[in-house]
């Protein structure tokens, strides 16, 4: 079973995570946010195998550029935002100037697709595409684990108002994917605290 570490980056309090081997001696992370010098601290040491984005957004992506580079690890993200992460407006950096700088990165190495199985750390994940929040957004379900991005939160749900948003979309992905998922997984969201499936089909107020 991989350690799990779970750092607030950013203005937006963004959601990144480490996931790591028994001797955190190999790990890979999951939305290297803004200002990520604690999540950089932690991994210092650290053989980083890849990262991986569950959705394009400036929020999620600013550390990005710097983490490849500095670890040499490849880049994974659904094809429908691949083109985000290369330019600033559509992930949405220069909305915001007050929060930052724009962001471009390199084009990602490899394509998430809904059904797939990702091997990491010599574990399995399963990738679910779930759009609404944003059109390439993906959840990955790891044994009873679910790192869903901005699709759900604990009492709430992602934002639909950006460009390519869909409240529609929101609601199938909910419904049609993750609440299809046993009660007892647990969602590790891109803000705020964790939660549970169960817990939110039976007590959020969005879905």
């Amino acid at each position: 079973m991989l350690n799990i570490d779970v750092f607030e980056l950013g203005p937006l309090a963004t959601n990144a995570y480490l996931l790591s081997d028994a001797n955190r001696k190999r790990g890979f992370v999951i939305d290297p946010g803004m200002n990520p010098k604690a999540l950089f601290k932690r991994i210092e040491q650290m053989e980083i195998e890849a990262i991986v984005l569950t959705h394009a957004h400036f929020d999620h992506i600013g550390g990005v550029d710097e983490l490849r580079r500095w670890k040499k690890c490849p880049v994974y993200i659904h094809d429908a935002e691949a083109d985000w992460l290369t330019n600033a407006k559509k992930n949405g950096s220069t909305m915001w100037p007050e929060l930052g700088r724009p962001i471009e990165t390199d084009p990602a190495e490899y394509a998430l697709d809904d059904g797939q199985t990702l091997t990491l750390l010599g574990e399995t994940f399963r990738v679910f595409h779930t759009p609404g929040h944003s059109p390439g957004s993906v959840s990955l379900l790891y044994g009873d684990k679910l790192f869903c991005g901005d699709v759900l939160f604990r009492l709430s749900v992602g934002r639909t108002d950006l460009p390519g948003g869909s409240s529609r979309e929101l609601l199938e992905s909910i419904h049609g994917k993750l609440f299809e998922l046993p009660d007892d997984v647990k969602v590790y969201p891109g803000h705020g605290p964790s939660t549970t499936i169960g817990f939110e089909k039976a007590n959020n107020p969005y879905v």
